[in-house]
């Protein structure tokens, strides 16, 4: 599904972190480094074509840029997105670090914002409270699953 879903072969899958209320896969765990010994530091990864191209929509429509202001103004979500940051090395950790990105967790934390999808992928996977940022991207998002399966038919997504 995760292959149907990417359009191709996935690198360095070891989970399925969570799954869409469809009951397809929507975020899967990787490995901090890639079978070729590349670092990827990206624990929490969206398969689901539907919930990144509504994430996609959200990027395009400055929300990264709103998030980072606020970041800079609120002490109190600046503190909870250090936290998620934490919770994310702790889990990567789990799993390996290469030298390469120890320290380094992804979407920015701790201290910007540059990735929504890995935002969402964090709080879908470990569930609400732990990415302040995380949850309220996923409260941004339509309801991706309701109006179309979340794996893409077989001809569509071919040249990904």
């Amino acid at each position: 599904m995760v292959q149907q879903q990417l359009g191709r072969t996935p690198r360095g899958v070891v989970a399925v972190a969570h799954r869409c209320p469809c009951g397809a896969p929507d975020v899967v765990t990787t490995l901090p480094q890639l079978p070729d010994g590349t670092p990827f530091p990206t624990t929490y990864y969206a398969t689901c074509p539907r919930l990144t191209a509504a994430l996609s929509t959200l990027e395009s429509e400055g929300v990264m840029k709103d998030m980072q202001r606020r970041l800079g103004e609120d002490p109190s979500l600046a503190e909870g997105y250090r936290r998620a940051h934490t919770a994310y090395l702790a889990d990567r950790a789990l799993l390996g670090v290469p030298e390469e990105i120890d320290g380094i967790s992804a979407g920015g934390m701790p201290d910007r914002v540059k990735c929504l999808h890995v935002l969402a992928a964090h709080a879908l996977a470990a569930g609400p409270g732990v990415n302040p940022l995380g949850d309220q991207t996923l409260a941004l998002l339509p309801q991706w699953w309701t109006t179309q399966p979340c794996a893409p038919a077989e001809n569509e997504g071919a040249d990904r």
